[in-house]
């Protein structure tokens, strides 16, 4: 069962938060034990309804659900201008509002750095993170950041390093890539399968606007706000050793980078049969929250 609820921050922005624990969103405090919390990082784009393929795998590891549509989808204002760092005070609120004070954080993705930008800033209250076929950010020394993505995915990015303007033209001239270009055709298959899950997120996100994968690309290309060295909890880097949609040198780089880090490549998988994996991130992460 998955609770949602609105929460309204100071600013004046909303965040619409889902909850996977069993006595539902409104909850106080966490009691000793009760499911640890992992919040769930989406991808760009998605809304933030946790990944429903892992409930019973976060189940057996004694671990709870906890999301958030990233402003701009779903139930969330946008929030022009933010940067992946921005996440971090956005999950703080949350888990204020759900009585929530240590967990763990597992990103997606675009939601990858989003879930490292928690490690980094909020190291009080996150045991550890899972970063999963995750970008390097866009001013990563020593890496030839635009080698291997495909030319769409390559010139969108591009586009995106020249601001809001400069994306909104280029989508408004760029045509549609094939999805081969950046999906093998065991991701194909998964998202019409055993991930039709994802595919489904991926279609509510854009049928409600574009303005959340606009400001998640933005982000994605502008300083992070935070140095991946600077992150001193333990951390999994998991990528798939095939992955078309944002190449494997990236997870090289931000293992290297990331002092407590642990990289954990998976053979033949691709961008979203990595997910397949996830399993054994969440067996990784329920060991170092319960240490």
């Amino acid at each position: 069962m998955v609770s949602e609820a609105d929460i309204h921050l100071a600013d004046g922005r909303t965040l619409h938060a889902y909850d996977t624990r069993a006595d539902g969103i409104a909850s106080s405090q966490d009691t000793s034990g009760s499911p640890i919390a992992v919040f769930w990082h989406h991808g760009s784009p998605n809304i933030g309804s946790p990944p429903d393929p892992l409930f019973a795998a976060a189940e057996a590891n004694g671990l709870r659900w906890v999301s958030y549509d990233r402003p701009g989808y779903g139930g969330s204002s946008p929030h022009d201008g933010r940067t992946v760092a921005s996440a971090a005070a956005d999950v703080a609120a949350v888990a204020e509002a759900l009585g929530i004070g240590r967990f763990a954080v597992l990103g997606h993705s675009g939601g990858g750095p989003h879930a490292l930008a928690c490690a980094a800033l909020l190291p009080e209250r996150v045991i550890a993170a899972v970063s999963v076929s995750a970008p390097a950010p866009l001013d990563a020394d020593g890496l030839d950041w635009f080698a291997g993505w495909s030319p769409g995915i390559a010139a969108e990015n591009r586009a995106a390093a020249g601001g809001r303007a400069a994306l909104e033209a280029h989508w408004a001239e760029a045509e549609p890539e094939d999805m081969s270009a950046f999906f093998t055709e065991a991701d194909l298959a998964a998202l019409g399968g055993s991930w039709s899950w994802l595919a489904g997120v991926v279609d509510q996100a854009m049928q409600q606007g574009s303005e959340g994968f606009l400001e998640d690309t933005l982000a994605g290309v502008q300083p992070w706000g935070f140095r991946p060295d600077a992150i001193g909890v333990p951390v999994l880097i998991m990528h798939g050793a095939r992955d078309k949609m944002v190449p494997y040198a990236h997870a090289e780089w931000l293992a290297a980078r990331c002092p407590a880090a642990v990289l954990r490549a998976v053979p033949d998988a691709g961008h979203i049969t990595v997910l397949d994996s996830a399993p054994e991130a969440l067996a990784w992460l329920a060991a170092r929250v319960r240490a």
